[in-house]
Order: structure tokens, then C-alpha cells, then sequence
């Protein structure tokens, strides 16, 4: 599970790099969650986030190399 610190940096991040991730790296379930991702409104993009944190951390870290590597 992760920390409440990880969830506020995954918010305040935006939903850009870690949709991407999952549409680029995911499986066609996490494609899917990736566009949904990037659809959703404030509320509903904290419910995806809490209910599969653990991946969602995983491909915002993902997303995170995908930033570096275009910038």
C-alpha cells in the first residue's frame, strides 16, 4: 500500500505521464484504466487512485522516466 505522502504527489502531479505509461506499458486492462485515467474528473481520478493504488504508483513512476526521457 502506499503512503498518503506517495497519493498527494501522484494529485499534484497530473494524470499526463502516468496515462500515458499505463496506455503505452499496460496491459489492455490498464490501457483502458489509463484512459479513463485521463478522462476522469477530480473526484472520480481520486477513486482510481484509491482503489488500485499500488499500480497506479507503479506507472506514475513509469510516467515519470517517459517525462525524463522526452525532456
Amino acid at each position: 500500500m502506499i503512503t498518503e505522502e506517495q497519493h498527494a504527489q501522484m494529485m499534484e502531479a497530473g494524470v499526463y505521464w502516468t496515462a500515458r505509461a499505463m496506455q503505452e506499458q499496460g496491459s489492455r486492462f490498464y490501457r483502458a484504466l489509463g484512459e479513463a485515467l485521463e478522462a476522469a474528473d477530480a473526484g472520480n481520478r481520486r477513486l482510481i487512485y484509491r482503489t488500485w493504488p499500488d499500480a497506479l504508483w507503479d506507472f506514475h513512476g513509469r510516467g515519470q522516466v517517459l517525462a525524463a526521457r522526452e525532456a
